[in-house]
Protein backbone atom coordinates (compact mmCIF):
# COMPACT_ATOMS: atom_id res chain seq x y z
CA UNK A 1 0.00 0.00 0.00
CA UNK A 2 1.32 3.44 -0.91
CA UNK A 3 2.22 5.74 2.00
CA UNK A 4 -0.53 8.18 0.96
CA UNK A 5 -3.09 5.40 1.38
CA UNK A 6 -2.19 4.62 5.00
CA UNK A 7 -5.17 5.84 7.02
CA UNK A 8 -4.29 4.67 10.52
CA UNK A 9 -1.34 3.03 12.25
CA UNK A 10 -2.34 0.38 14.76
CA UNK A 11 -0.09 0.11 17.80
CA UNK A 12 -0.52 -1.91 20.99
CA UNK A 13 -1.78 1.27 22.67
CA UNK A 14 -4.54 1.33 20.06
CA UNK A 15 -6.02 -1.93 21.35
CA UNK A 16 -8.99 -2.12 23.73
CA UNK A 17 -10.01 1.46 22.89
CA UNK A 18 -13.39 0.65 21.33
CA UNK A 19 -12.11 1.15 17.76
CA UNK A 20 -12.41 4.88 18.47
CA UNK A 21 -11.30 6.81 15.42
CA UNK A 22 -10.32 3.75 13.37
CA UNK A 23 -11.54 3.93 9.75
CA UNK A 24 -13.02 0.54 8.85
CA UNK A 25 -15.26 1.34 5.90
CA UNK A 26 -16.98 3.97 3.80
CA UNK A 27 -20.35 5.66 4.26
CA UNK A 28 -21.91 7.70 1.43
CA UNK A 29 -25.00 8.72 3.41
CA UNK A 30 -23.70 10.92 6.21
CA UNK A 31 -20.54 12.04 7.96
CA UNK A 32 -19.38 14.12 10.93
CA UNK A 33 -16.73 16.80 10.48
CA UNK A 34 -15.01 17.66 13.80
CA UNK A 35 -15.23 21.40 13.12
CA UNK A 36 -18.41 21.63 11.03
CA UNK A 37 -20.69 18.96 12.43
CA UNK A 38 -23.08 16.51 10.83
CA UNK A 39 -23.74 16.28 7.08
CA UNK A 40 -26.34 14.26 5.17
CA UNK A 41 -25.42 13.64 1.54
CA UNK A 42 -23.06 16.61 1.65
CA UNK A 43 -25.60 19.02 3.20
CA UNK A 44 -24.87 20.51 6.63
CA UNK A 45 -27.54 19.61 9.17
CA UNK A 46 -28.67 23.23 9.83
CA UNK A 47 -29.68 23.40 6.14
CA UNK A 48 -31.98 20.40 6.60
CA UNK A 49 -33.64 20.91 9.98
CA UNK A 50 -36.66 22.75 8.51
CA UNK A 51 -37.18 20.43 5.53
CA UNK A 52 -39.91 17.82 5.21
CA UNK A 53 -38.78 14.61 6.92
CA UNK A 54 -39.69 12.58 3.82
CA UNK A 55 -37.37 14.73 1.69
CA UNK A 56 -34.48 14.13 4.09
CA UNK A 57 -35.21 10.39 4.22
CA UNK A 58 -35.03 10.39 0.41
CA UNK A 59 -31.75 12.32 0.57
CA UNK A 60 -30.21 9.76 2.92
CA UNK A 61 -31.30 6.87 0.73
CA UNK A 62 -30.53 8.38 -2.69
CA UNK A 63 -27.80 10.88 -1.70
CA UNK A 64 -29.64 13.68 -3.50
CA UNK A 65 -32.64 15.87 -2.82
CA UNK A 66 -35.84 14.84 -4.56
CA UNK A 67 -37.55 17.00 -7.14
CA UNK A 68 -41.16 17.87 -6.27
CA UNK A 69 -42.34 14.99 -8.46
CA UNK A 70 -39.87 12.56 -6.90
CA UNK A 71 -40.88 13.66 -3.41
CA UNK A 72 -44.58 13.20 -4.19
CA UNK A 73 -43.87 9.73 -5.58
CA UNK A 74 -41.74 8.82 -2.56
CA UNK A 75 -44.47 9.92 -0.17
CA UNK A 76 -46.92 7.70 -2.01
CA UNK A 77 -44.46 4.83 -1.80
CA UNK A 78 -44.23 5.27 1.97
CA UNK A 79 -48.03 5.35 2.20
CA UNK A 80 -48.29 2.15 0.16
CA UNK A 81 -46.00 0.36 2.66
CA UNK A 82 -47.57 1.81 5.82
CA UNK A 83 -49.97 -0.98 6.80
CA UNK A 84 -48.66 -2.46 10.05
CA UNK A 85 -49.70 -6.07 10.59
CA UNK A 86 -52.38 -6.14 13.35
CA UNK A 87 -50.49 -8.97 15.03
CA UNK A 88 -47.78 -6.49 15.97
CA UNK A 89 -50.24 -4.38 17.97
CA UNK A 90 -51.60 -7.48 19.69
CA UNK A 91 -48.05 -8.48 20.52
CA UNK A 92 -47.31 -5.06 22.01
CA UNK A 93 -50.44 -5.26 24.16
CA UNK A 94 -49.07 -8.37 25.84
CA UNK A 95 -45.74 -6.87 26.91
CA UNK A 96 -45.05 -6.32 30.64
CA UNK A 97 -45.61 -2.74 31.73
CA UNK A 98 -42.53 -2.80 33.96
CA UNK A 99 -40.30 -3.25 30.93
CA UNK A 100 -38.47 -0.13 29.75
CA UNK A 101 -39.96 1.40 26.56
CA UNK A 102 -36.77 0.51 24.68
CA UNK A 103 -37.37 -3.16 25.51
CA UNK A 104 -40.82 -2.70 24.00
CA UNK A 105 -39.26 -1.23 20.85
CA UNK A 106 -36.92 -4.20 20.50
CA UNK A 107 -39.85 -6.57 20.89
CA UNK A 108 -42.01 -4.62 18.43
CA UNK A 109 -39.29 -4.64 15.76
CA UNK A 110 -38.81 -8.37 16.21
CA UNK A 111 -42.57 -8.95 15.84
CA UNK A 112 -42.65 -6.75 12.73
CA UNK A 113 -40.00 -8.96 11.20
CA UNK A 114 -41.85 -12.15 12.03
CA UNK A 115 -45.13 -10.90 10.59
CA UNK A 116 -43.97 -8.88 7.61
CA UNK A 117 -40.29 -9.49 6.86
CA UNK A 118 -39.61 -10.17 3.19
CA UNK A 119 -35.89 -10.94 3.37
CA UNK A 120 -35.24 -8.20 0.81
CA UNK A 121 -33.32 -5.34 2.42
CA UNK A 122 -34.73 -2.65 0.12
CA UNK A 123 -38.34 -3.75 0.59
CA UNK A 124 -37.94 -4.17 4.33
CA UNK A 125 -36.33 -0.72 4.50
CA UNK A 126 -39.53 0.80 3.12
CA UNK A 127 -41.69 -1.33 5.42
CA UNK A 128 -39.72 -0.29 8.49
CA UNK A 129 -39.73 3.41 7.63
CA UNK A 130 -43.44 3.40 6.81
CA UNK A 131 -44.70 1.22 9.67
CA UNK A 132 -42.45 1.97 12.63
CA UNK A 133 -44.22 5.25 13.53
CA UNK A 134 -47.45 3.31 14.13
CA UNK A 135 -45.66 0.74 16.29
CA UNK A 136 -43.92 3.43 18.35
CA UNK A 137 -47.14 5.38 18.82
CA UNK A 138 -48.79 2.16 20.03
CA UNK A 139 -45.95 1.63 22.52
CA UNK A 140 -46.59 5.07 24.00
CA UNK A 141 -50.35 4.63 24.21
CA UNK A 142 -50.47 1.08 25.51
CA UNK A 143 -47.63 1.27 28.01
CA UNK A 144 -48.69 4.71 29.28
CA UNK A 145 -52.35 3.76 29.57
CA UNK A 146 -53.50 6.51 27.21
CA UNK A 147 -56.05 4.25 25.54
CA UNK A 148 -56.26 2.04 22.49
CA UNK A 149 -53.94 2.69 19.53
CA UNK A 150 -55.21 5.33 17.11
CA UNK A 151 -55.60 4.08 13.50
CA UNK A 152 -52.94 5.33 11.12
CA UNK A 153 -53.63 8.10 8.61
CA UNK A 154 -50.39 8.05 6.57
CA UNK A 155 -51.67 10.60 4.07
CA UNK A 156 -51.19 13.22 6.80
CA UNK A 157 -47.41 12.99 6.44
CA UNK A 158 -44.76 10.87 8.13
CA UNK A 159 -44.33 12.87 11.35
CA UNK A 160 -47.77 14.50 11.32
CA UNK A 161 -49.33 11.04 11.32
CA UNK A 162 -47.07 9.91 14.15
CA UNK A 163 -48.12 12.82 16.39
CA UNK A 164 -51.76 12.17 15.46
CA UNK A 165 -51.44 8.47 16.38
CA UNK A 166 -49.60 9.41 19.57
CA UNK A 167 -52.57 11.44 20.81
CA UNK A 168 -50.48 12.53 23.79
CA UNK A 169 -52.64 14.03 26.55
CA UNK A 170 -51.87 17.70 27.06
CA UNK A 171 -49.44 17.85 24.14
CA UNK A 172 -48.67 21.27 22.71
CA UNK A 173 -49.77 22.09 19.15
CA UNK A 174 -46.06 22.83 18.64
CA UNK A 175 -45.16 19.16 19.12
CA UNK A 176 -45.36 18.43 15.38
CA UNK A 177 -42.84 21.14 14.56
CA UNK A 178 -40.51 19.99 17.31
CA UNK A 179 -40.65 16.31 16.34
CA UNK A 180 -40.18 17.02 12.63
CA UNK A 181 -36.91 18.75 13.47
CA UNK A 182 -36.00 16.22 16.18
CA UNK A 183 -36.41 13.36 13.72
CA UNK A 184 -34.25 14.99 11.05
CA UNK A 185 -31.49 15.84 13.53
CA UNK A 186 -31.38 12.23 14.73
CA UNK A 187 -31.84 10.31 11.45
CA UNK A 188 -28.17 9.48 10.90
CA UNK A 189 -24.71 10.15 12.29
CA UNK A 190 -22.02 8.67 10.10
CA UNK A 191 -21.17 5.00 9.85
CA UNK A 192 -19.28 4.33 13.06
CA UNK A 193 -21.53 5.23 16.00
CA UNK A 194 -22.31 2.20 18.15
CA UNK A 195 -25.90 1.49 17.10
CA UNK A 196 -25.18 1.94 13.39
CA UNK A 197 -22.02 -0.14 13.49
CA UNK A 198 -23.76 -2.92 15.42
CA UNK A 199 -26.72 -2.98 13.03
CA UNK A 200 -24.48 -3.15 9.98
CA UNK A 201 -22.27 -5.78 11.59
CA UNK A 202 -25.25 -8.03 12.27
CA UNK A 203 -26.52 -7.49 8.72
CA UNK A 204 -23.08 -8.47 7.41
CA UNK A 205 -23.90 -12.01 8.53
CA UNK A 206 -27.00 -11.72 6.30
CA UNK A 207 -29.43 -11.36 9.17
CA UNK A 208 -32.51 -9.60 7.84
CA UNK A 209 -33.34 -5.92 8.26
CA UNK A 210 -35.50 -6.44 11.34
CA UNK A 211 -33.04 -8.57 13.28
CA UNK A 212 -30.27 -6.14 12.43
CA UNK A 213 -32.32 -3.21 13.71
CA UNK A 214 -33.19 -5.09 16.90
CA UNK A 215 -29.45 -5.39 17.56
CA UNK A 216 -28.89 -1.74 16.65
CA UNK A 217 -31.63 -0.56 19.01
CA UNK A 218 -30.24 -2.71 21.82
CA UNK A 219 -26.98 -0.82 21.32
CA UNK A 220 -28.84 2.50 21.27
CA UNK A 221 -30.56 1.67 24.56
CA UNK A 222 -27.39 1.98 26.64
CA UNK A 223 -26.89 5.00 28.92
CA UNK A 224 -23.69 5.98 27.07
CA UNK A 225 -25.51 6.17 23.73
CA UNK A 226 -29.22 6.77 23.16
CA UNK A 227 -30.27 7.10 26.77
CA UNK A 228 -28.12 10.19 27.18
CA UNK A 229 -31.07 12.40 26.25
CA UNK A 230 -33.17 11.25 29.17
CA UNK A 231 -30.18 11.48 31.53
CA UNK A 232 -29.70 15.10 30.48
CA UNK A 233 -33.29 16.00 31.35
CA UNK A 234 -32.97 14.30 34.73
CA UNK A 235 -29.77 16.30 35.26
CA UNK A 236 -31.57 19.57 34.53
CA UNK A 237 -34.39 18.59 36.89
CA UNK A 238 -31.85 17.89 39.64
CA UNK A 239 -30.16 21.27 39.19
CA UNK A 240 -33.51 23.07 39.18
CA UNK A 241 -34.19 21.87 42.73
CA UNK A 242 -31.28 23.96 44.00
CA UNK A 243 -31.47 26.98 41.69
CA UNK A 244 -34.54 29.19 41.95
CA UNK A 245 -33.70 31.50 39.04
CA UNK A 246 -32.72 29.47 35.93
CA UNK A 247 -31.06 32.54 34.41
CA UNK A 248 -28.72 33.11 37.41
CA UNK A 249 -25.31 32.46 35.88
CA UNK A 250 -23.45 32.85 39.19
CA UNK A 251 -25.63 30.26 40.92
CA UNK A 252 -25.27 27.84 38.01
CA UNK A 253 -21.49 28.34 37.99
CA UNK A 254 -21.30 27.56 41.70
CA UNK A 255 -23.39 24.43 41.19
CA UNK A 256 -21.19 23.24 38.31
CA UNK A 257 -18.02 23.98 40.27
CA UNK A 258 -19.22 21.99 43.27
CA UNK A 259 -20.47 19.17 41.03
CA UNK A 260 -17.15 18.75 39.27
CA UNK A 261 -15.19 19.06 42.53
CA UNK A 262 -16.93 15.98 43.87
CA UNK A 263 -16.34 14.03 40.67
CA UNK A 264 -19.75 14.57 39.09
CA UNK A 265 -20.64 14.57 35.40
CA UNK A 266 -21.75 17.59 33.38
CA UNK A 267 -24.39 15.84 31.26
CA UNK A 268 -24.99 17.11 27.74
CA UNK A 269 -21.45 18.33 27.10
CA UNK A 270 -18.72 16.77 24.98
CA UNK A 271 -18.64 14.63 21.85
CA UNK A 272 -16.47 11.80 20.57
CA UNK A 273 -15.76 13.53 17.25
CA UNK A 274 -16.84 17.18 17.41
CA UNK A 275 -14.61 19.96 18.70
CA UNK A 276 -17.27 22.69 18.45
CA UNK A 277 -20.82 23.04 19.72
CA UNK A 278 -22.90 20.33 18.08
CA UNK A 279 -24.83 22.10 15.29
CA UNK A 280 -27.81 19.89 16.16
CA UNK A 281 -27.76 21.45 19.61
CA UNK A 282 -27.48 24.92 18.08
CA UNK A 283 -30.58 24.22 15.98
CA UNK A 284 -32.47 23.05 19.07
CA UNK A 285 -31.52 26.10 21.14
CA UNK A 286 -32.99 28.20 18.35
CA UNK A 287 -36.11 26.04 18.27
CA UNK A 288 -36.48 26.43 22.00
CA UNK A 289 -36.58 30.21 21.71
CA UNK A 290 -39.50 29.76 19.28
CA UNK A 291 -41.39 26.92 20.93
CA UNK A 292 -40.71 27.21 24.67
CA UNK A 293 -38.93 30.50 25.42
CA UNK A 294 -40.27 30.79 28.98
CA UNK A 295 -39.96 27.15 30.02
CA UNK A 296 -37.83 27.07 33.21
CA UNK A 297 -35.86 23.96 32.25
CA UNK A 298 -35.11 25.36 28.80
CA UNK A 299 -33.92 28.63 30.32
CA UNK A 300 -31.71 26.64 32.69
CA UNK A 301 -30.32 24.70 29.72
CA UNK A 302 -29.51 28.01 27.99
CA UNK A 303 -27.70 29.29 31.07
CA UNK A 304 -25.82 26.01 31.42
CA UNK A 305 -24.85 26.24 27.74
CA UNK A 306 -22.77 29.33 28.52
CA UNK A 307 -21.61 28.54 32.04
CA UNK A 308 -20.79 24.90 31.41
CA UNK A 309 -18.72 25.60 28.31
CA UNK A 310 -16.80 28.40 30.00
CA UNK A 311 -16.06 26.19 33.02
CA UNK A 312 -14.84 23.25 30.93
CA UNK A 313 -12.67 25.53 28.77
CA UNK A 314 -10.95 26.96 31.84
CA UNK A 315 -10.34 23.47 33.19
CA UNK A 316 -8.76 22.59 29.85
CA UNK A 317 -9.35 18.86 30.25
CA UNK A 318 -12.32 18.34 27.91
CA UNK A 319 -11.51 17.72 24.25
CA UNK A 320 -14.94 19.14 23.41
CA UNK A 321 -16.25 21.52 26.11
CA UNK A 322 -19.46 22.34 24.22
CA UNK A 323 -23.07 21.14 24.34
CA UNK A 324 -24.09 18.12 22.28
CA UNK A 325 -27.44 17.15 20.78
CA UNK A 326 -28.71 15.70 24.07
CA UNK A 327 -28.15 18.86 26.11
CA UNK A 328 -31.47 20.46 25.21
CA UNK A 329 -33.67 17.93 23.40
CA UNK A 330 -35.20 16.51 26.58
CA UNK A 331 -36.37 19.81 28.01
CA UNK A 332 -37.96 20.75 24.68
CA UNK A 333 -39.83 17.44 24.48
CA UNK A 334 -41.01 17.97 28.05
CA UNK A 335 -42.06 21.56 27.36
CA UNK A 336 -44.17 20.40 24.40
CA UNK A 337 -46.02 17.79 26.44
CA UNK A 338 -43.94 14.58 26.34
CA UNK A 339 -42.93 14.71 29.99
CA UNK A 340 -41.88 11.09 30.61
CA UNK A 341 -38.20 10.94 29.73
CA UNK A 342 -38.23 7.13 29.71
CA UNK A 343 -39.65 7.33 26.17
CA UNK A 344 -37.08 9.74 24.74
CA UNK A 345 -34.71 7.02 23.57
CA UNK A 346 -37.63 5.39 21.73
CA UNK A 347 -38.14 8.65 19.83
CA UNK A 348 -34.40 8.65 19.10
CA UNK A 349 -34.72 5.05 17.90
CA UNK A 350 -37.68 5.83 15.64
CA UNK A 351 -35.51 8.43 13.92
CA UNK A 352 -32.20 6.59 13.91
CA UNK A 353 -33.72 3.44 12.36
CA UNK A 354 -34.12 5.54 9.20
CA UNK A 355 -30.39 6.14 8.89
CA UNK A 356 -29.26 2.70 10.05
CA UNK A 357 -31.67 0.93 7.69
CA UNK A 358 -30.45 3.11 4.82
CA UNK A 359 -26.83 2.28 5.58
CA UNK A 360 -27.70 -1.42 5.75
CA UNK A 361 -29.26 -1.19 2.28
CA UNK A 362 -26.06 0.42 1.00
CA UNK A 363 -23.72 -2.15 2.57
CA UNK A 364 -25.80 -5.14 1.47
CA UNK A 365 -26.87 -4.06 -2.02
CA UNK A 366 -24.55 -1.31 -3.29
CA UNK A 367 -21.11 -1.49 -1.67
CA UNK A 368 -18.20 -3.03 -3.61
CA UNK A 369 -20.03 -2.84 -6.91
CA UNK A 370 -23.10 -4.61 -5.56
CA UNK A 371 -21.23 -7.50 -3.89
CA UNK A 372 -21.84 -6.04 -0.44
CA UNK A 373 -19.49 -5.64 2.52
CA UNK A 374 -18.07 -8.96 3.81
CA UNK A 375 -19.06 -10.36 7.18
CA UNK A 376 -17.49 -8.32 9.98
CA UNK A 377 -14.69 -10.35 11.54
CA UNK A 378 -12.04 -8.30 13.39
CA UNK A 379 -9.01 -9.93 14.99
CA UNK A 380 -8.34 -9.97 18.71
CA UNK A 381 -4.87 -10.65 20.12
CA UNK A 382 -4.66 -13.23 22.88
CA UNK A 383 -3.68 -11.67 26.22
CA UNK A 384 -4.21 -14.58 28.61
CA UNK A 385 -1.67 -16.75 30.41
CA UNK A 386 0.90 -18.73 28.48
CA UNK A 387 1.08 -22.38 29.66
Amino acid sequence: MAESEVLFTITRESLDTGLRGFPVGTCPNSHVDPMKGLFYGGYAIPELADKEPEAVIYLLLKRDFPTPVQLADFKQEIISHSKLHPGVIEHIKGLPKQGHPMKWLLSALNAMGMYSGTGDYAQDYLNVIAQLPEAVAAIFRIRSGWGDPIPSRPEMGWMENFVYMLGAPGASPKLVQLLRSFAILHFDHGGGNLSTFVGKSVASGLEDMYGSLVAAMAALAGPLHGMANQECLRFLKTISKDIKDPTDEAAVHTYVENLMARGGVLYGFGHAVLRVEDPRATVQYGLGELLAPKDPLFRLAVTLRKVGSEFLKKKGKAADPYPNVDAVSGCLLSACGLTDENYYTVLFGLSRCVGIAGQIVYERKEARGGKGVPIVRPSYLYSGPVR
